[in-house]
């Protein structure tokens, strides 16, 4: 499996490359890394669509970009070029393993992205990673819907979950979140390829962490519901804070009872309870 990479030029690159994120998301980009100048999205080779991509247009800003086909070998020198360690402010560090192990972090998290998605880079990594501090994981299971490269999974096991499920539609993040939960020291998390249909109806989960799309989160709400222990807890990312008002009141409207949210530049994460 071969992916596409867009490499955008956006002028001016903030906001506009924020705004560009979420339209590709849309459109079935699954990656993107930002720069000075703009962005870096992939894309599977199955579902790329130039067209739809150049049919994009902007009165605030505006791109320009290059396609190149990347090969998965080719994939680790091209992540390694540009992967810097993330730091949640003091909590969490994000690293690969050429990189030394922080002294000031509370967290250590090992990652090699390969052709998965989640390098801790992006905005809502962040948000959900600092959010989790807020609640308690000892003793609970965890559900990890569009697990990516296993980075929040592996950070819940770190804060004393016991039983986690990561879910993934992507070949590469599954085969990515093993490997990298390997590393990490916590094989005992599982993983399982699918989407929504995958999980239970009975309440098994203690907290759901789902940093997605708004347009599968929209739809996946009722079922994030079904799975959920009462007084467990959904942590919602992968939005621009303009959609919190039009995601809490779906989610309300299901049953949750909204406790708080928070942002980092146009991105946001919504806190829910059962």
């Amino acid at each position: 499996m071969n992916y596409i990479q867009y490499s955008f030029t956006v002028s001016p690159p903030e906001p506009g490359s924020d705004i560009l994120i979420a339209l590709l998301s849309d459109i079935g980009f699954e990656s993107f890394t930002q720069n000075e100048t703009g962005l870096d999205a992939y894309i599977q080779e199955e579902f790329d669509n130039e067209d739809l991509v150049k049919e994009l247009a902007f009165d605030d800003f505006s791109f320009s970009f290059v396609r190149t086909e990347i090969p998965k070998t080719n994939w680790n020198e091209e992540w390694e070029k540009n992967f810097n360690p993330v730091y949640v402010d003091d909590l969490v560090c994000i690293r690969a393993h050429f990189h030394p192990k922080s002294d000031t972090a509370k967290h250590d998290i090992i990652i090699t992205p390969k052709m998965s998605f989640g390098t801790g880079h992006h905005d809502t990594t962040w948000l959900v990673s600092k959010t989790m501090f807020s609640l308690n994981f000892n003793n609970t299971s965890v559900l990890d819907m569009g697990c990516g490269t296993g980075i929040l999974a592996i950070l819940a096991k770190q804060l004393g979950a016991t039983r986690i499920l990561g879910i993934d539609i992507d070949d590469w993040s599954i085969e990515n979140s093993i490997e990298n939960a390997g590393i990490n020291h916590v094989s005992d998390i599982e993983f399982k390829k699918g989407d929504a249909s995958l999980l239970p109806t009975h309440e098994a989960f203690d907290v759901i962490l789902a940093n997605i799309n708004k347009n599968v989160l929209k739809k996946d709400l009722p079922s994030y519901f079904a799975c959920l222990k009462k007084d467990g807890h959904l942590l919602l990312s992968g939005f621009f804070t303009a959609d919190v008002d039009e995601l809490k009141t779906l989610a309300i409207g299901i049953g949750f009872r909204f406790e708080e949210s928070y942002n980092k530049n146009e991105w946001a994460v919504i806190k829910l309870k059962k």
